[in-house]
């Protein structure tokens, strides 16, 4: 039995509590931006704009590489197929990545330190459930765990 819940059948949980995350960093930019002024801005302007542009190209890249087998839920479906080509051949979880880039990146464009503690705290959310999406992906999947090895979660060679 797995120490990460599944938050429903097919891990509806923990899809609620990711939108739930990146609603309220959105909002959190939005209503909490202007913590820094000057040439800090400028220049966390300029990273968090490539932090966003980088997250989403490595999320649609990982869209595009899942194709059918995409599904917001962790749990994978019947007619799901392990993917381990393109940015998958780099990272496990780029979806994931891509969000969390893009999370922090919006928290440094809005200059708002309420959304980049909550982008700290979805991407701990993303971390469970990624774990939680890798057990039943190691249980569907005879060649996860060599995959898994040889691959990193979120970061290529880091982590």
């Amino acid at each position: 039995m797995s120490r990460i819940p599944a938050l429903g059948a097919r891990g509806e949980g923990w899809v609620a509590l990711q939108f739930i995350f990146l609603g309220a960093i959105a909002i959190g930019g939005w209503m909490f931006g202007g913590a820094w002024s000057g040439v800090a801005q400028q220049a966390l302007w300029a990273v968090g704009g490539l932090l966003m542009v980088g997250g989403l190209a490595i999320a649609a890249l990982g869209v595009v590489n899942l194709g059918p087998s995409l599904s917001a839920m962790p749990r994978p479906t019947d007619q799901s197929v392990q993917v381990s080509h393109g940015v998958y051949s780099q990272i496990r979880h780029p979806i994931y990545a891509g969000l969390v880039c893009g999370a922090v990146g919006w928290s440094l464009v809005s200059a708002s330190l309420v959304a980049l503690a909550l982008s700290v705290v979805l991407a701990v959310v993303l971390d469970l459930k990624a774990r939680r999406e890798e057990e039943w992906l190691r249980e569907r999947f005879a060649g996860y765990a060599a995959y898994a090895a040889r691959t990193k979660r979120f970061v290529p060679g880091i982590y």
